[in-house]
């Protein structure tokens, strides 16, 4: 790592903005407007004076900001307990679960933020029986063999991400404050610079450093530039300081036992998440169901539901224990479908897991999934949660998305995307995506994470006109209605210089489009009514 690619971040951000789709891309038609939007208007359109049915979407993630002026008409409401009373009136086993669960918080009140990561946790577990031993089984030696040395490679690097960019961020703040005392100048030019004549070694290493800067980034203001790398620090700090922390245990703060996978009531009812960055949920969210025509923020795609907060993802890996009891909290309290936009690559917990996806399936509940952001194919890596169960089965109540850009040509697949010909299924909208953020605020976000509730609400569009439709029925709509691309060579995600046909990247081959799956649906519909 250099400062030229450090700073090339910057740049290519300045370069990005200028060149922005409509807000709304995703929802838009592409014939119409020339984006590989999902059609969602024109399918308002061909369903326009019908009826619909509200639909329950619940959203595990990092929080949502339920107050949000866009969201909080469209927040699921417990009807069944009291608010505030102290009771868990439904006996549901969760106190005050008026709007959703927080399954990483604590009773005192204080909420998960950081945390560490699967391989940190397995990697501390493994490590007493394994460090320094020989092998009882052949199996379970290779498993620790792969989380060791994943997470020694991958806690090394993130420490030093955060010393490079922690000290590229403290050089130039310290630097520009020195060189434009020393040249009696309020900004710094390549002209000013070259006139540095100095035999101070420390005069001639801070014009050396900003003369290279300034170089690179013109006549932008260094504290803005220093600034840009507060991301990059505070990311790799987290990392650092707490994502491969061996000593940091955030369920200190939940306050229950990690080893009972079936406890109920533990954490609290804080669906925001106060005190911890909830912006993601909050994100995914709006690309749900943002409320639609009250003329602000954005529309959301599906037009008739209700979110229900269903906080389990910190800053770090999600724990199996609280994905599974999140997906049955969900399916216990009238979810339909749900939105899962997270994934790791160690599961230590998994079959618990894969008994929440089978009594979900066994409920009639969709789960929709973010198939990731490594550029990797999870027909060969790992994505944990998977649709894969025990035994070879396949959950058929199991949606993995991919990631999609609004551009045409070799860009339609989002370069971080993870794609897979078996295990994802369709792609979605999931680059600059612009919905709800805490605050009453709206912002752009990238990632396999507004994918998934791209394709999430289409489907609770669908559910909503066509009530009748079971999970399989929805998700085989969702694939048989996608958008292709004959012949289409696109770059390969997380392969730079290599090119693919965008249709191996899925099972379907193509991307999710609401029109034509509201077609299909009503196609049907009209086929078992004769």
């Amino acid at each position: 790592m250099n400062i030229a690619f450090a700073i090339a971040l910057l740049i290519a951000g300045k370069v990005l903005a200028q060149s922005d789709p409509p807000k709304d891309w995703f929802n838009l038609d592409p014939q119409e407007s020339h984006v590989n939007g999902m059609s969602t208007e024109k399918a308002y359109e061909y369903l326009k004076g019908r009826e619909s049915k509200t639909v329950i979407v619940a959203v595990i993630d990092s929080g949502i900001d339920i107050e949000h002026e866009d969201l909080k008409d469209v927040i699921w409401t417990n009807p069944k307990e009291i608010a505030g009373n102290g009771i868990d009136d439904d006996n549901n086993g969760y106190v005050d679960d008026v709007h959703g669960w927080n399954f990483i918080g604590g009773k005192d009140g204080r909420n998960v933020g950081p945390d560490t990561y699967e391989v940190t946790r397995e990697y501390k577990k493994l490590l007493p029986e394994y460090e320094n031993k020989k092998p009882s089984k052949k199996a379970d030696y290779k498993y620790w063999v792969s989380v060791r040395d994943a997470y020694m490679e991958d806690a090394q690097e993130a420490k030093a991400q955060y010393y490079f960019y922690d000290s590229l961020r403290s050089s130039i703040l310290r630097y520009n404050k020195l060189m434009t005392a020393y040249l009696n100048v309020d900004k710094l030019s390549e002209e000013n610079l070259k006139t540095v004549k100095s035999g101070d070694p420390l005069i001639q290493l801070a014009a050396g450093f900003m003369s290279n800067l300034v170089y690179r980034v013109g006549d932008m203001d260094m504290e803005e530039v220093a600034s840009s790398l507060d991301k990059a620090v505070d990311h790799y700090g987290t990392q650092a300081n707490y994502s491969y922390n061996l000593e940091y245990n955030s369920r200190e703060i939940v306050g229950d036992d990690t080893t009972n996978l079936k406890e109920v009531g533990y954490g609290n009812n804080d669906v925001i998440g106060r005190g911890t960055d909830y912006f993601h949920g909050t994100h995914v969210a709006g690309i749900i169901g943002a409320k639609r025509g009250n003329g602000i923020g954005i529309d959301g795609v599906a037009d008739n539901v209700r979110i229900m907060a269903v906080r389990t993802v910190p800053d770090g890996d999600e724990r199996d224990k609280d994905v599974a009891n999140a997906i049955r909290y969900a399916v216990d309290n009238g979810a339909q479908i749900i939105n899962m936009s997270f994934g790791k690559a160690f599961s230590p917990d998994k079959a618990y897991v894969d008994e929440a996806v089978k009594y979900a399936e066994s409920k009639g509940v969709l789960l929709v999934h973010a198939a990731g952001n490594s550029g990797e194919d999870t027909d060969e890596e790992n994505n944990f949660p998977t649709k894969k169960l025990d035994k070879g089965k396949v959950a058929g109540n199991w949606l993995e998305v991919g990631a999609s850009a609004w551009g045409e040509g070799d860009k339609l697949a989002a370069s971080f995307s993870n794609y897979g010909k078996k295990n994802v299924d369709l792609f979605a909208p999931g680059v600059q995506i612009y919905s709800t953020a805490p605050g009453n605020e709206y912002k752009n976000a990238q990632g396999t994470s507004m994918a998934s509730p791209a394709a999430a609400g289409v489907a609770a569009l669908l559910l909503s006109y066509f009530p009748n439709l079971q999970p399989d029925d929805l998700k085989d709509i969702l694939m048989s209605s996608v958008r292709t691309f004959d012949g289409l060579m696109v770059n390969k995600p997380g392969a730079k210089g290599e090119k693919i046909d965008f249709s191996e990247l899925s099972a379907s081959g193509g991307i999710v489009n609401a029109y034509e799956a509201v077609k299909l649906a009503d196609s049907r519909k009209l086929a078992q009514n004769k």
